[in-house]
């Protein structure tokens, strides 16, 4: 498909595309502005839904006039339509050009426990939201209403924020009839309906509305409507997704808080105050920045914890004694400590020589042994690995592999968005570099070789593809414009099979995690629940384990929702079961994190303690919880099976699980 800017055609190529939204998609036009182009009804991401291909029709009808007649002068921080693309006619709109932002990450990871524990600071979190404020009173004042806020119409780089998405603002006759659920004002939703459903027109008092959740979102990593309703009374029970509706919020008594949440008494009372005031006394207005402004946090010399108190609520303020390993019976579970920092656990790994796992500990990286990798502090945008004794730490386009004994290994990898793009198995380590797909070293190679014996596995789409390696096979994929290819490959030899029909859920894709099995086991599980029997996986003939599955699991914002799908890939690309949860659900698809797959099986960890997923009948089916792991787990848990046990990999703690 081309476009038009002015007289100029511009062939919609998919090696420029740099973002895929649910209703369009984003080219980098190579002059330092990017291209936003909606898409067609007959867009193949709209193949079989009649309703999206409908809407898209309306879509770009409405905005025949709008973009005419868009507002000028807008703040800085709004990234403005520049210049309007039109079709081979030259007279209908189809999009627009406008400044490219490099090297920004959403507003919505800022709320990721994990963004926490790679570095970023409350403190930096809070100078975002104080410049997220006077850009929103800068819009308000040009009579504009951004309409449907959200964290990921907000984008932050280098500590500075931008407002994109701005064709659906609201301005003159031109009302913005998109909303996002986590985000939308209650007051503007009809309160009989079982979910939000946006009925009246936005004000500036929802767009506040929308930024109180961004507030709370961001500094507690959890929504007002975070957490699972268990009310005493079966006749108080309600559907998740109608507690907006009747504003049962965190600061409800009979809500379980989530786990890896920031305890809401790290706020000052008057902040919360002002949260709960608006989230369940419907208050609206101007949010008052001063709260913000005031926000001077510290860190408790006694528990660690960020807070902005005069005191740390966490803690009586004892000092803490050493931790020592430790085991602890609960119920059909036995628990031991393995690991316990004060600084921050950034990634583990189990291997043919065991547990392995990096520390970073008073200013220092550490792996297992207590031996120094380096100095420094973690930082938001850095990715970690562990791979035998190596240690891999990639940021940006740049990967470095850090080897006792050795000098430092620099590769070069793609990046998609600011996340550098690699993974390693027990045999090798893979990476994507300038459209290609490549392994280190020879298969079956004991010691790695460095990057001029890169093995090139095949072609793919540069800074577009995501891809994950297990025991003996990799999935990826990568969507551009009107292509999206999904892929399997062998972990050992060269080839792609590029025909995998992977079922992407609808809207705009926010994350995306995979974890691998080693396929069922006659001898792995006797059905009470052991993760494994201590007797291994089977094995192929070849010392590699038997073919097992990809256990792939997408986020996405759909129609106003987030929603989570979980698609089981076999080796050979056939997808086997497909199953689909809401995000922060309480179920054990309501979060991406928490998983690891063995034996044929998938172990989630969720607040309320692990549960067993199985594939029957091409349906997932969870078919056991263990609820005596509850103490242990929590969502954002890291699992990582073996023959010991369960291996939970908390920010802070390691603690093995064996399950009677």
């Amino acid at each position: 498909m081309d476009v038009y800017l002015g007289s100029k055609r511009v062939r919609l190529d998919p090696r420029a595309s740099i973002g895929k939204g649910g209703e369009a998609d984003v080219f980098d036009l190579g002059d330092g502005r990017a291209l936003k182009v909606w898409k067609t009804p007959d867009h193949p991401d709209y193949a079989g839904q009649d309703a999206e291909q409908r809407a898209a029709e309306v879509r770009i009808e409405r905005h025949q006039d709008k973009l005419r007649a868009f507002p000028p002068a807008l703040p800085d921080q709004v990234i403005a339509p520049l210049e309007l693309a039109t079709d081979k006619t030259r007279k209908r709109v189809v999009g627009y050009a406008m400044r490219l932002v490099r090297g920004a990450e959403p507003l919505l990871r800022y709320g990721e426990p994990s963004m926490r524990h790679g570095g970023l600071s409350s403190a930096a979190v809070s100078e975002v939201l104080a410049r997220l404020h006077r850009a929103v009173a800068a819009i308000h004042d040009r009579g504009v209403v951004i309409g449907d806020f959200n964290d990921l119409n907000v984008l932050v780089a280098g500590g500075e924020v931008f407002v994109i998405d701005a064709d659906s603002f609201q301005f003159g006759p031109y009302l913005c009839q998109v909303f996002t659920e986590r985000f939308v004002d209650p007051l503007l939703c009809d309160p009989s309906l079982p979910r939000p459903l946006l009925s009246r027109p936005y004000s500036q008092g929802s767009d506040w509305y929308a930024f109180a959740v961004m507030v709370m979102q961001s500094l507690l990593c959890v929504g007002p409507y975070g957490g699972v309703f268990r009310p005493r009374s079966a006749s108080a029970r309600v559907p998740e997704s109608a507690r907006p509706l009747r504003r049962i919020t965190v600061f409800d008594r009979e809500v379980r808080y989530p786990k890896p949440a920031i305890p809401y008494r790290v706020l000052p009372d008057d902040l919360l105050d002002a949260l709960y005031r608006v989230f369940v006394e419907d208050r609206r207005g101007v949010f008052p920045r001063r709260l913000l402004d005031a926000l001077a946090w510290t860190r408790c010399p006694s528990c660690g914890v960020e807070h902005a108190r005069p005191a740390c609520q966490a803690c009586a303020g004892a000092a803490p004694a050493v931790v020592k390993e430790s085991t602890v019976v609960h119920g059909e579970v036995l628990a031991t400590r393995i690991l316990s920092t004060r600084g921050v656990i950034l990634a583990a790994a189990l291997g043919p020589g065991g547990l392995s796992y990096l520390v970073n500990e008073g200013g220092r990286f550490l792996r297992e042994d207590r031996s120094v990798v380096m100095s420094g502090a973690p930082h938001p945008a850095t990715r970690f690995a562990v791979h035998g004794k190596a240690t891999l730490i990639g940021r940006g386009g740049d990967l470095v592999v850090l080897s006792p004994g050795a000098a430092p290994e620099r590769i070069q990898v793609d990046c998609v968005g600011t996340r550098p793009i690699f993974d390693v198995n027990a045999r090798a380590r893979y990476w994507t570099r300038g459209g290609q797909l490549l392994r280190s070293g020879k298969p079956g190679a004991a010691a790695l070789s460095g990057e001029a014996d890169a093995v090139p596995m095949g072609e793919v789409l540069a800074g577009q593809t995501l891809f994950w390696v297990g025991p003996t096979f990799g999935l990826g994929f990568y969507r551009a414009g009107n292509v999206s290819i999904a892929f399997v490959f062998d972990a050992d030899r060269p080839g792609l099979k590029d025909t995998v029909k992977l079922p992407f859920p609808g809207g705009k894709l926010t994350a995306a995690t995979c974890v691998f099995d080693a396929g069922p086991s006659s001898s792995s599980n006797d059905g009470r629940g052991c993760p494994n029997d201590g007797r291994g996986c089977p094995n192929d003939g070849r010392g590699r384990p038997r073919a097992g599955r990809a256990w792939l699991f997408l986020a996405a914002e759909q129609a106003g929702r987030t929603v989570h799908r979980c698609v089981v890939v076999r080796e050979d690309g056939a997808v086997e079961a497909v199953a689909d949860g809401d995000g922060e659900g309480g179920s054990w698809l309501g979060a991406l994190t928490g998983k690891c797959a063995a034996s044929g099986f998938l172990l989630s960890a969720t607040d309320s303690g692990v549960v067993r997923v199985e594939v029957r009948g091409g349906a997932l089916v969870e078919t056991r919880q263990f609820p005596g792991t509850e103490p242990f787990v929590t969502q954002a848990s890291r699992l990582l099976v073996g023959p010991e046990g369960l291996f939970v990999v908390d920010a802070q703690a390691i603690t093995l699980l064996r399950i009677s």
